[in-house]
């Protein structure tokens, strides 16, 4: 092996310096990778919870709407505008603040409907495996279950039906 003079000394590990940087880069990228994965699950439980609550919101909403019928007439909403400004009364009703976006997609929920076209409830339209599996209760009646955040129907049922 050939030495190097360098001040009037040999130095023979030309080059080291060099590999151990990158071997230390190597496991900087690996470590960073294993980061940004744990990173990036997390956001996706914060948006799964999410979905959650504003699912949960727009069923209560729902609940709201129909219970409040005037006439003494339950009925569900035609449209999702209607949770926001309920005009069936004298002064406005407001039973969501807003229309909330789908936190998986941000995009708007989808409505459920019955077979009258009414609003029983919304889901999201992500086609997404949900990372929840355990069934959840509703506060406004109902569960959600489902493999895939389209299955999670947050529809409010009245007391006495299945």
């Amino acid at each position: 092996m050939a030495t190097i003079m360098r001040a009037g000394r040999p130095h023979r590990a030309a080059g080291f310096t060099y590999v151990v940087m990158l071997a230390a880069l190597a496991i900087f990228g690996v470590g960073l990778a294993a980061l940004g994965q744990t990173w990036s699950e997390a956001s996706r439980r914060e948006r799964e919870q999410e979905l959650l609550q504003v699912g949960a919101a727009y069923a209560t909403a729902i609940a709201a709407y129909h219970r409040l019928s005037p006439g003494g007439t339950p009925r569900y909403p035609l449209s999702l505008d209607e949770l926001v400004d309920d005009r069936r009364f004298v002064g406005t009703v407001r039973h969501l603040r807003r229309l909330y976006l789908d936190p998986v997609t941000r995009s708007p929920l989808e409505p459920v409907r019955d077979r009258a076209g009414l609003i029983v409830g919304v889901r999201s339209v992500s086609t997404v495996r949900a990372l929840r599996r355990m069934p959840y209760q509703l506060p406004s009646g109902g569960h959600i279950d489902g493999e895939r955040y389209m299955d999670w129907q947050f529809v409010y049922v009245p007391s006495g039906l299945p």
